[in-house]
């Protein structure tokens, strides 16, 4: 049976988003990534089977090697979820520090 994920469960396990990191500024094979984790091979295999069918990363074959890159164009899925609510905090961090401001000064 093959389940359709999208990005959200992907990156709703810590493990996943600790993977996402790993291979953001360089791709590699499943066995670098299992290196980084306490968990078993085939535990950190299936994070990379459900981050790989949420298309969040890659393969690439070379020669015997499989490697993991980040596919950036549905990370910025994730990004653009994520800007509204940057924005509003951004917003109301403004407005706190005017108010900071304001009330030093009159002190």
């Amino acid at each position: 049976m093959n389940l359709r994920r999208d990005v959200f469960q992907a990156i709703a396990d810590p493990t996943r988003r600790a993977i996402l990191l790993l291979v953001a500024s360089q791709a590699l094979t499943a066995g670098a990534i299992a290196a980084n984790f306490d968990t078993a091979r085939p535990t950190v295999s299936k994070h990379l089977q459900i981050l790989t069918e949420c298309e969040l990363l890659e393969q690439t074959q070379t020669g015997r090697e499989i490697y993991y890159h980040i596919n950036a164009k549905n990370m910025k899925q994730v990004a653009d979820f994520i800007e509204p609510f940057r924005k509003m905090w951004d917003d109301k961090f403004n407005k706190l520090e005017a108010v900071m401001k304001a009330y030093q000064s009159k002190k």
